[in-house]
């Protein structure tokens, strides 16, 4: 029998949205196979690593991902702040299904054991902090105010979507959008 062809896009979805909804310690390769539609053997070949060579294919993914949709948007020259806001917003709506999914960042974050993912976790969360960064010091907020907006923008977004999936609505999701785009708004 042939084994089953999978695209990168729907490979990572797919081993994304298990890492989302049961975590590191709760994935089973069983968890991973159904949802990517591939068999167990074809997931073992593919990742001969197995469960810990799948998350760091995903926070490779994640940090790219920050890179091109956070990162070099609000690092672009000749954009307003207000449509560079607009864009990255939009980004993060769209990652995390308007609130309805839990970060990948928090999920893997639960002690796994594994150095390398929390090497990956920081590399992401400092990559986005830089891009906030950036902004603040464009928009001509010192170097410490704007590290401080940095960091309160991804506390608002990780905050937003915990209390979203707990409370079951992803009302606090948009909230915490609405209240990022405002901490980069000159008085």
């Amino acid at each position: 029998m042939r084994p089953q062809k999978i695209d990168d896009t729907q490979l990572i979805e797919g081993l994304m949205s298990v890492l989302q909804s049961k975590g590191f310690e709760g994935a089973s390769l069983n968890d991973f196979a159904q949802a990517t539609g591939l068999q167990k053997a074809s997931l073992y070949h593919r990742f001969p690593g197995g469960k810990n060579e799948m998350a760091i294919m995903i926070l490779q993914f994640v940090n790219t991902w920050i890179k091109d949709h956070i990162y070099l948007v609000l690092t672009e020259k000749g954009a307003t702040t207000a449509t560079k806001l607009q864009r990255v917003v939009q980004h993060i709506k769209q990652l995390y299904q308007n609130g309805e999914k839990s970060c990948i960042l928090n999920a893997l974050s639960l002690d796994s054991g594994l150095v390398i993912l929390g090497d990956e976790i920081s590399k992401a969360m400092r990559l986005w902090m830089e891009a906030f960064t950036a902004l603040g010091v464009e928009l001509g907020y010192t170097t410490t105010q704007a590290e401080t907006k940095a960091r309160q923008s991804l506390t608002f977004v990780q905050g937003g979507l915990v209390l979203a999936k707990g409370l079951g609505d992803p009302i606090y999701f948009h909230k915490a959008l609405s209240d990022l785009k405002s901490l980069f708004v000159r008085e």
